[in-house]
């Protein structure tokens, strides 16, 4: 069953407001997918830790690795938990905090014209089938809502801000997203 896009939110997401956002630059369209993974603290899932740093509501003292993010605001669009279970946190026609420093075909600033999909996971650990067919699905719903994204324009963290970022990670199966893309 596809999933409905309906002013900036996913329909079937459960929507948990993020501060860190802002508006997209006027006349920019968006045409740029970048998945990512993350996981709080690392290599831990289900901890709550993701929805805390994107609310700025993260306790620096509640893990050592809190104390590395203390004062950082980021966000992005969407997070697909293990589970696959779907939380929005930025509206997609505003610009999620997701990107930082990063480049896509010669364009800096891709939080300007991307949607930043974060999948709850860690480079060394496989990412569950459930959360494949979540973000294909999410994906596909995206397509429909803004034509203005070509289908190839789906990239990883890391391919926009190589040295910098690793995620999703070697372990992440573009074949298996681009299969599940084709049905």
């Amino acid at each position: 069953m596809p999933y409905h896009i309906d002013s900036g939110r996913l329909k079937e997401a459960q929507w948990i407001a993020s501060p860190n956002f802002d508006s997209r630059p006027p006349g920019l369209v968006i045409d740029l997918i970048v998945v990512h993974g993350i996981s709080l603290p690392p290599c831990q899932f289900g901890t709550g830790g993701i929805e805390q740093l994107f609310t700025n509501q993260l306790d620096s003292a509640a893990h050592p690795y809190y104390k590395t993010l203390e004062g950082l605001r980021v966000s992005a669009h969407l997070v697909i938990k293990r589970d696959g279970s779907i939380v929005q946190f930025v509206d997609f026609n505003q610009r999620a905090w997701h990107a930082g420093l990063s480049s896509y075909q010669g364009r800096s600033g891709c939080n300007d014209f991307s949607i930043g999909i974060e999948l709850e996971g860690a480079d060394d650990i496989c990412y569950t089938a459930i959360q494949y067919q979540q973000l294909a699905l999410c994906i596909q719903a995206l397509f429909r809502a803004y034509p203005t994204i070509p289908k190839p324009a789906i990239v990883g963290h890391s391919d926009i801000a190589p040295g910098r970022k690793t995620d999703p990670g070697p372990l992440f199966n573009w074949q298996a997203l681009a299969k599940l893309l084709s049905n």
